[in-house]
């Protein structure tokens, strides 16, 4: 059959049409399915994959409900739960905190759920009030004495005792209480003069002597340091090391070879 020109075009255009549409079909059946979100789920936004709902959490390829207990609510992730207040997680529930006398509802992930207030601690499950000895304060603590002494006391058993510092000392907040003024050195209970050489110095502590550069302690003096020829006092001030090209050997300096 003959086919006029005009018409000849078109077959062949609506061919080459079919042709594309077929050669595209089957490169899209050749690529891997995209990722789709099952029921309760939503594309992420940081990227490839999925991530599921408030109020529900991934188990495996799906999301299943977050089941909240009573007196619990979804948390600000939208993927877990947390008590009222009041409550405390026990058992996958809520349990009612039982509050004792002179405490106060704390929310925390571990503990009773509940703190004693100022002034009393915890014992045996109850908050008995803090006896304060005399030159003592109430410290911050439901728990331990919950009480420290006031400065220029320390503890002694259950009281505070008045710290005293001996002559040439003065009152410090440690352990001792007191410390000794700078040129003088404890010893047992007192504060005694610190002893410093000829060609000594007292140290940064205040409490000890160092021997100047040039000298080295021998017992309680300050020596001069007998040098060798070829040697010059170390950074330490107080020994010598052989000059550049000499060698010790001894209490000598050799030259190299």
């Amino acid at each position: 059959m003959y086919i006029e020109p005009p018409q000849r075009h078109l077959l062949l255009a609506r061919l080459s049409l079919a042709a594309s549409l077929f050669a595209a079909s089957t490169c899209l059946s050749s690529q891997p399915a995209a990722s789709v979100p099952p029921i309760n789920a939503h594309a992420s936004p940081f990227g490839s994959g999925w991530e599921c709902s408030r109020g529900f959490r991934r188990a495996e390829e799906a999301c299943v409900a977050i089941k909240v207990p009573a007196n619990a609510y979804l948390d600000s992730s939208g993927g877990d739960w947390q008590c009222n207040r009041g409550y405390i997680k026990l058992d996958q529930g809520c349990k009612a905190v039982r509050v004792p006398v002179n405490a106060h509802a704390d929310e925390q992930l571990f503990g009773p759920g509940w703190q004693c207030n100022h002034g009393y601690r915890e014992a045996s499950g109850s908050c008995k009030q803090i006896v304060l000895p005399a030159n003592a304060y109430s410290a911050d603590s439901s728990y331990g004495r919950g009480w420290e002494c006031n400065p220029g006391y320390r503890r002694e058993g259950d009281t505070c005792a008045a710290m005293r510092a001996p002559a040439n000392g003065f009152l410090v907040g440690d352990s001792d209480g007191w410390a000794c003024d700078r040129g003088f050195a404890k010893r047992a209970a007192a504060c005694v003069p610190v002893e410093v050489p000829a060609n000594g110095y007292l140290d940064a502590t205040g409490d000890d002597w160092k021997c100047e550069r040039g000298f080295k302690q021998q017992a309680s003096a300050c020596v001069p340091l007998v040098m060798p020829a070829g040697a010059y006092i170390d950074y330490s001030g107080h020994e010598w090391a052989c000059m550049q090209g000499f060698r010790r050997r001894g209490a000598e300096c050799v030259p190299d070879r």
